[in-house]
């Protein structure tokens, strides 16, 4: 079932198998990624497809530097005739949920978004309304821009269980989108290959994915040694060591296994960890990069032998 979805979502999705890969693992997970690259790239396809091919219902929020957290969340009217306050939800209560350019809004309406994706809930009012399930949010920033920006903050980041790099297309991938959007968009045509109902009894089975004792340590090993690699002011927290578990799970999953390999751990170290790691100034300076640093402690640490 999981390959299905992204089998589907590539039939409109030209060259991003990987990606779609990547956020199928992170649905599985019941993380949320963060898409980072270029304008017009598909990242806005990517998320619609993905939403279809669920048959969830999907909602995106342009954010703008005026967009307010009741904007996100709803909020509450006093409805006269009733004499009570009425929630009006917000575009938060979807399965997919495109938060588009999130970098653009102030840091007060991101924030709104972090109770929705830590604990699929929001509070408005003092009310609690639980979100409906599954609930993914793909966010989107655009890097080469940063006038009337507002970077999100490493408290933030560390929510995304992936951040995920698009990249331009091959030639070949370019002439095919060309072919495939000549005679309109097939995303209107796309259709469903599972149910809400069915992703979350695949994110329940995911829980049961065997992952080896050795694999959690070598998972810990990882994680502790971006804490103490010299090039590094902060490394990743538990929070990563975690997703990063269950990501390894959910790509077994999507590779049809019911146990985790080595393998599974070193190929999602990088989007799962890298963006968690926050360089030292005068090595940011100098162009190191949390991706390389990760890169480097894969090659330094040895995996465990697989079974």
């Amino acid at each position: 079932m999981p390959r299905s979805i992204v089998e589907n979502s590539s039939s409109v999705v030209v060259g991003k198998k990987r990606a779609l890969e990547l956020m199928v693992v992170a649905l599985l997970a019941e993380g949320h990624v963060l898409l980072e690259d270029v304008p017009g790239l598909g990242k806005t396809v990517m998320a619609k497809a993905l939403a279809r091919s669920i048959g969830g219902e999907f909602r995106r929020i342009q954010f703008t530097p005026d967009l307010l957290p009741s904007d996100v969340t709803g909020f509450s009217v006093y409805d006269q005739r009733g004499a009570e306050f009425v929630f009006h939800p917000g575009p938060v209560m979807s399965n997919v949920l495109l938060a588009d350019e999130i970098n653009r809004t102030i840091p007060r309406t991101q924030a709104s978004l972090l109770e929705s994706m830590g604990e699929f809930q929001v509070t408005v009012d003092g009310k609690t309304v639980r979100l409906p399930r599954p609930f993914f949010v793909i966010a989107t920033q655009n890097p080469i821009e940063m006038d009337g920006t507002f970077p999100l903050p490493e408290a933030q980041l560390d929510r995304f269980l992936m951040k995920i790099d698009l990249g331009y297309p091959a030639r070949a991938e370019e002439l095919e989108i060309l072919g495939r959007f000549a005679g309109g968009d097939p995303l209107e045509f796309l259709g469903a290959v599972s149910s809400p109902e069915r992703i979350v009894e695949l994110q329940r089975a995911r829980g049961t994915v065997l992952v080896a004792e050795d694999l959690r340590g070598y998972i810990a090993d990882l994680v502790m040694a971006t804490r103490a690699h010299p090039q590094v002011r902060y490394g990743a927290s538990p929070r990563g060591s975690l997703g990063l578990l269950r990501a390894a799970q959910g790509l077994a999953m999507l590779r049809g296994r019911d146990y985790v390999v080595p393998d599974d751990i070193k190929e999602l170290a990088v989007p799962v960890l890298a963006h968690r790691v926050i360089l030292r100034h005068e090595e940011r300076a100098k162009g190191a990069s949390s991706i390389a640093v990760v890169r480097e402690l894969l090659e330094r640490l040895p995996a465990p032998s697989p079974v």
